[in-house]
């Protein structure tokens, strides 16, 4: 667990945010009475609301980030993005570096291959590519939106696509578009890729449990997932719970109904 940040001037976090474990810290942070924001980075159209004050959108990158810690007086940044959100998380490390800021990173363990896993790991979305068969397959793409236009190299496939928002303009290819916003249960997962008679899996090791289930769901049907390693990140301090987060700010998880 680590250590309590010390105290000595008026707390006010940051959280960068967008996950399902920032919002769980969200709510504990709210319980806990933490004068703290939530920053959204601007994909999601209509994100989750918080119980916190919330901003939404880029800081113009690290000069940026560092330029709003001091301005509006942030003691603590709590990078709770997702583990593929590399370029936030390393300006977060720049920023909170010049700042002289404590940073903490809430990270969830990637997922661990056990018997039944049929995965081939890739290091990124060329790779990923490069990966699929020859012959046509039914593709499930869940790599997010702004990574899918290489896959257009291999054409011969029938891909399936999951996003939060309706697309706004057309898809760099022909795709079954299913729009909805997680977590996805298990039976829910098994059920999509039975009906959408889905071969092929392509993800990235997010880890945790709140994407899991299209990763079991594809074991128990015995499907190949193609699985993207993270991104290489600076040296952090992290964990990889939420009562790992409240001890660090010196307070109780405040976890409870």
């Amino acid at each position: 667990m680590p250590m309590m940040v010390n105290q000595g001037l008026a707390m006010r976090a940051l959280i960068l945010g967008g996950t399902r474990d920032a919002n769980l810290l969200a709510d504990a942070i709210a319980r806990a009475e933490i004068d703290a924001v939530y920053s959204y980075g601007g994909r999601t159209r209509a994100p989750a609301d918080q119980p916190l004050p919330t901003r939404i959108g880029g800081f113009g990158g690290p000069d940026g980030l560092a330029n709003y810690i001091r301005a509006t007086g942030i003691t603590h940044v709590v990078d709770a993005t997702h583990p593929f959100a590399a370029e936030m998380s390393r300006n977060a490390v720049v920023a909170c570096t010049e700042t002289k800021t404590p940073l903490l990173a809430l990270e969830r363990a990637p997922w661990v291959r056990t018997s039944g896993d049929k995965w081939i790991d890739v290091a990124d979305i060329d790779a990923a590519v490069a990966a699929l068969p020859e012959a046509k397959a039914r593709v499930f793409l869940a790599v997010g939106r702004q990574h899918i236009a290489p896959f257009g190299k291999r054409p011969q496939h029938a891909y399936t696509l999951r996003f939060v928002d309706p697309p706004e303009g057309p898809l760099p290819f022909e795709a079954d578009v299913i729009v909805s916003r997680g977590p996805f249960t298990y039976e829910a997962e098994l059920e999509m890729m039975r009906r959408r008679g889905i071969a092929w899996i392509v993800a990235r090791n997010s880890g945790g449990d709140g994407a899991r289930a299209k990763i079991d769901a594809a074991r128990t049907l015995g499907l190949p997932v193609i699985l993207l390693s993270r991104p290489k990140l600076p040296e952090r301090l992290r964990v990889e719970r939420v009562d790992e987060v409240m001890h660090w700010l010196g307070h109780r998880a405040c976890l409870g109904a």
